[in-house]
């Protein structure tokens, strides 16, 4: 087989000339700009411009929304030079206008506290002072010792004993339920507890899923927390669960237990008086030790897990109205299978037909 010997190519040179509009720099040697400037692209449109009332327009990092000077920029986005009116993405999201203000909506972010909001933490830290809490956003959240309910409703300032037995209120991975009280100028979030509705969390179970600001998940709504009565539909015997939908994106699932001040209360007349309510009342706030759950009630806790699972996977929100909903047609979708009752899986195609029943309501 003859062999064809075929002269060698000379190697390609291609220029190394920035393309960047915006670069300064006057060198051809490749590499870094070393004034810190990036490149960007505008991407080419289909007849239309970012700002024009198009809300469904995805941008990437480095991207030039537009460059008319009748827009102004909002979270998501940056201009080179003072006098510069290019606006530019920062993030990878959907442009977002509000009158004259341009901003980008990230496709997925942790979740950024608020004033007022609603969260479900894991305790991560105990310092002297105050817990460390991790509520999924970019740093820990703190919850100050000062900010929690004493045993027994004492009105007090906390003390060394106190700080000693900090580990008898919160210790590492409890579950907790609090608000958002203040805000740091870095974003740092500070917890309080000073309610009966807040505290520790016993009985449940506990969800993750994405929060305010980080796509389809739990949305800030009127009611975050409610019960749910689960015996008249599902043959539970009149039991009751409470749902926590934290704003965060962490959700909690529990046996619903009676408020133990009004059965203290009832039992006035037996010679409790309001000292021994409040020490009644304080003896199951800090305890870690579940009580006794029925399976019945167990089974319905899983299927409350199972329909806000099945939301967040079809991009719906998570809230009182849409629970309740389908938690209805997951008890009527379960009655009509072979299992019965029994029978709580809500994935894959059974959490398709959960959510198209939902939107045809």
């Amino acid at each position: 087989m003859p062999i064809t010997i075929i002269q060698p190519r000379p190697i390609p040179r291609y220029s190394a000339r920035s393309t960047s509009p915006i670069s300064d720099s006057d060198s051809d040697m490749g590499g870094v700009d070393l004034d810190g400037h990036l490149p960007t692209f505008k991407r080419a449109k289909h007849g239309h411009e970012y700002g024009n009332g198009e809300e469904d327009d995805i941008v990437t990092p480095g991207e030039v929304i537009t460059d008319n000077p009748q827009w102004m920029r909002g979270h998501g986005t940056y201009t080179v030079g003072k006098d510069d009116k290019t606006i530019i993405s920062s993030l990878a999201g959907v442009v977002t206008r509000t009158n004259k203000l341009l901003s980008v909506k990230p496709l997925r972010a942790r979740y950024q506290p608020e004033v007022g909001d609603l969260v479900v933490g894991r305790i991560v830290e105990v310092q002297s002072k105050r817990w460390r809490v991790d509520v999924g956003s970019s740093q820990l959240a703190g919850l100050p010792l000062s900010a929690i309910n004493l045993p027994g409703g004492i009105q007090r300032r906390r003390t060394e004993t106190d700080e000693l037995a900090i580990r008898s209120f919160f210790a590492e991975g409890d579950l907790l339920v609090a608000e958002v009280q203040q805000l740091y100028a870095e974003g740092g979030a500070v917890l309080h507890t000073r309610s009966l509705r807040y505290g520790k969390l016993r009985n449940g179970v506990f969800l993750a899923v994405s929060g305010a600001g980080g796509g389809g998940g739990v949305a800030r709504s009127r009611r975050q927390v409610w019960t749910m009565e689960v015996g008249a539909l599902a043959g539970g015997g009149g039991s009751k669960i409470d749902v926590v939908l934290g704003v965060n994106g962490y959700v909690w699932i529990s046996k619903h237990v009676e408020d133990q001040s009004l059965a203290a209360g009832q039992s006035g007349a037996a010679g409790v008086g309001v000292t021994n309510m409040e020490e009644s009342v304080s003896q199951t706030v800090y305890s870690s030790q579940n009580d006794y759950i029925e399976v019945e009630v167990m089974r319905e806790i899983m299927r409350v897990r199972g329909v806000i699972t099945a939301l967040v996977e079809n991009g719906l929100r998570v809230d009182e109205d849409l629970v309740m909903k389908g938690y209805q047609e997951a008890v009527e979708m379960a009655r009509a299978s072979e299992t019965g009752e029994e029978d709580v899986y809500l994935g894959g195609e059974r959490g398709q037909q959960l959510a198209a029943l939902l939107v045809a309501r």
